[in-house]
């Protein structure tokens, strides 16, 4: 149901960009069109078309449309229009719901949707408001409200969709832009969740209560955390001197900072990232394949299933045969689960880099694989090789846009069987390993 709820909403995304008024010019392919809806629905935002001079007002309303979609889910959508309608959700809608957004089945689904939407309302509408108070002067009226709520919801949304045609260059000495882009993304990359409990812990803080918290905000908080803060000390550390040299102070600074935020699956740039250091881009790589969190807007593999791996690690690095976190115990299924998604994820990669190596003649390996890793992750970033894809290219990165969106497990599921033939085991036999 998943599955097939985005392949809709993409091919009605393809339908209404292939208008003529959605577009400034009448040569909109019909690959480039379901290329850039994948996109808007994945909230990857990699364009082959530059988003601010290609498209009319109309076409980027549309965009706006569909990267809130597909932020916030096609379920999510359609369920909030049959409770408003009155009508009955089924079992099976209220479980892809909860699986999507909370680990636990305790709450109600209308009590979710409430939640889910209430926080992105009030969180959109906060950031669109900072964001025109800060353009006020250069983009007044109706053309300032549609840029700033475009952006704030891209940014929220983890979409990486901008009027800007060199993204958010030009701001990137910009203290007020950059803070509201940076608190939007990270707000959008926690889960919904995540940003339920802070709300409740807030109080508890205030009045100096005791704070308890699940073991999956726990994982999310510290593992954002030191992505972030070492990330960014690396960032700044190797391109201080190289690819930061012209700029100042504050703009080595906010750049480095804002550069490592938005691989988190945002998609914005306040730099050339192919000024960016070998090293660095492989930095970014890594930061865009763990992604965002469980339960956000955001993709990659997520923060919870690396802190999982890093906890399976170091339980057998210590000799112990549980793996625990935060005097907890992790079931087995779930390490399972997130070594399974880990090794799909790779090979998924694997295979996408490989096809585009075949169809894609003269570009190196570096920008190959940064833009699949960008795919997969949902980013949007590129190293400016996307408007250059064959058409056997962008059906690659479709694909993988659209695998990395929903989940390599997810269409795992939908292709698996249901009822395994028969309840049996072999003998066992060891084979090396190492």
């Amino acid at each position: 149901m998943l599955a097939i709820s985005f392949i809709g909403a993409i091919l009605l995304g393809t339908v209404l960009l292939l208008l003529p008024f959605s577009t400034h010019t009448k040569h909109f392919s019909l690959v480039d069109a379901l290329f850039t809806s994948c996109s808007a629905i994945c909230v990857t935002g990699l364009t082959v078309q530059d988003t601010a001079a290609y498209f009319t007002p109309f076409g980027q309303t549309i965009f706006l449309i569909l990267f809130q979609l597909g932020g916030l889910g096609i379920m999510t959508f359609s369920t909030l229009i049959l409770l408003v309608a009155g009508r009955k959700i089924s079992i099976q809608d209220k479980i892809i719901i909860q699986k999507g957004y909370h680990h636990t089945s305790a709450m109600n689904v209308k009590s979710l949707i409430r939640t889910i939407f209430i926080y992105t309302l009030a969180i959109e509408s906060a950031g669109t408001l900072l964001l025109f108070l800060c353009w006020r002067k250069e983009f007044p009226g109706l053309k300032g409200v549609f840029h700033s709520l475009f952006h704030a919801v891209s940014a929220f949304c983890n979409a990486g969709f901008s009027l800007f045609s060199n993204s958010f260059a030009s701001f990137r000495g910009d203290l007020g832009i950059n803070v509201i882009l940076i608190l939007l993304i990270a707000l959008g990359g926690l889960g919904f969740l995540v940003l339920s409990e802070g709300l409740h812990i807030f109080p508890r803080i205030l009045h100096r209560q005791k704070i308890k918290t699940s073991l999956h905000s726990k994982m999310v908080w510290v593992v954002t955390f030191f992505l972030v803060v070492f990330s960014f000390a690396l960032f700044l550390l190797i391109e201080w001197n190289n690819s930061l040299e012209d700029f100042s102070v504050k703009e080595k600074i906010l750049s480095s900072l804002f550069q490592v935020i938005t691989p988190r699956t945002a998609g914005f740039n306040t730099m050339d990232l192919n000024t960016l250091g070998f090293s660095t881009v492989f930095l970014l790589i890594l930061l865009m394949f763990i992604g965002a969190s469980p339960g956000s807007t955001g993709g990659g593999i997520k923060t919870n299933t690396f802190g999982v791996i890093f906890a399976f690690m170091k339980s057998k690095i210590a000799g112990r045969e549980s793996v625990s976190l935060f005097y907890r115990t992790l079931p087995l299924e779930l390490i399972m689960r997130a070594f399974t998604l880990v090794t799909l994820s790779i090979g998924l990669i694997f295979l996408s880099s490989f096809a585009l190596f075949l169809t894609q003649s003269g570009m190196s390996m570096k920008e190959i694989f940064f833009e699949v890793f960008s795919a997969f992750g949902t980013v949007g970033l590129s190293l400016g090789i996307t408007p250059k894809l064959t058409t056997a290219g962008k059906v690659v990165i479709i694909i993988t846009m659209f695998i990395g969106r929903i989940g390599p497990l997810t269409l795992l599921y939908a292709f698996s069987r249901e009822k395994a033939l028969g309840k049996f085991e072999y003998v066992e036999e060891n084979v090396m390993i190492g």
